[in-house]
């Protein structure tokens, strides 16, 4: 199964690390991933695969948001096809 994972939080070294071994941490594997600084501000987008995962895809993400807040970053983390239906125009 594919999720997304978005980021969002004032720009500084070693976000993309520190998210992505996070991620690896629990057997996550990265597909794509788009990021881009705007004003200071960094934003980043990715698609994963979480089959593997070693934790149920709700547990993880409650683990990733509650790494975003120690890195005073917002980390959210849903399914694919939720995240594509919420989008929808």
């Amino acid at each position: 199964m594919k999720a997304i994972v978005t980021v969002v939080g004032e720009d500084r070294v070693g976000i993309i690390a520190s998210v992505c071994a996070q991620l690896a941490s629990y057997n996550v594997n990265v597909l794509d991933i788009s990021q881009t600084v705007m004003q200071g501000f960094f934003t980043m987008m990715m698609v994963v695969q979480v089959s593997d995962s070693t934790l149920p895809l709700a547990e993880l993400a409650k683990k990733m948001e509650e790494s975003g807040k120690e890195m005073n970053l917002s980390i959210k983390l849903q399914r694919a096809d939720i995240f594509k239906a919420m989008h929808r125009v």
